[in-house]
């Protein structure tokens, strides 16, 4: 069984930094994929970026975030990383640790993490 338990939210002015933390235990795979989504009041759920492990390291961003949040994983802690620079009000949500199994494809989830962004 996969347990994700995220840190690091808090509330920052705009332009500010945060740095979110996803720790992972249980059966995971480097090759599993990992990231975050996110969701604001009154919307969906949305991608925020994943990293997946391989022979190379393969990231993918939302066009909302890129250029501003860097993901990076360390396999060895089962850690992933959201590093958000740049931050704007439009990037206040719960932020959502993920994994997805690359072998079941069973996907599980963290419990969230709120970030507000408000002077």
């Amino acid at each position: 069984q996969v347990q994700l338990v995220e840190s690091g939210g808090g509330l920052v002015q705009p332009g500010g930094s945060l740095r979110l933390s996803c720790a992972g235990s249980g059966s995971i795979s480097s090759i599993d994929t990992m990231g975050w989504y996110r969701q604001a009041p009154g919307k969906q759920r949305e991608l925020v970026a994943t990293v997946t492990s391989g022979p190379t390291t393969t990231t993918n961003y939302a066009s909302s975030v890129k250029g501003r949040f860097t993901i990076s994983r360390d396999n060895t802690k089962k850690m992933v990383y959201l590093q958000m620079n740049s931050l704007k009000p439009e990037d206040t949500a719960v932020y959502f640790c993920y994994l997805r199994s690359a072998w079941s494809s069973d996907l599980y989830w963290g419990q969230g993490t709120q970030v507000t962004v408000s002077s």
